[in-house]
């Protein structure tokens, strides 16, 4: 095995490092609390390339408007998944579009792109507000 063998591999492992970071470990921030209108916690979320804010804070009891800004046309961001509410919602490009859900239980929501890449999560706090 030749120099540029292992100067390719170093670069495989060094892209896929980046990868898995990127899309599965990258902190983006600290959680966004959700905005009270007339009795529901709404937060918006610009979707392009990831979600911003990357996590969110709601109450718990309390009716939740997620409002999913998709700024690209990439396919992968087409769709928004809630597995664990059983949610799965399109995305149009270009438009905002509501996902509405009341969370039950205090907890750890996560939200995914259809191909599960790009990720987001909902801290859901106990208590109504």
């Amino acid at each position: 095995m030749g120099s540029s063998d292992l100067l390719v591999i170093a670069g495989a492992a060094a892209g896929i490092a980046w990868v898995n970071w990127y899309f599965f470990l990258a902190n983006r921030g600290e959680a966004a609390m959700a905005t009270s209108q007339q009795g529901i916690q709404q937060v918006d979320v610009v979707v392009k390339g990831g979600y911003a804010p990357g996590a969110v804070r709601v109450r718990q009891g309390v009716p939740v408007r997620l409002v999913f800004d998709r700024q690209e046309t990439s396919g992968c961001s087409e769709e928004v998944v809630i597995p664990e509410l059983g949610l799965r919602q399109f995305l149009p490009a270009f438009e905002q579009t509501a996902v509405e859900f009341t969370p039950q239980q205090a907890g750890t929501l996560e939200y995914t792109c259809g191909m599960g890449m790009l990720r987001g999560r909902i801290h859901v706090e106990a208590g109504e507000a």
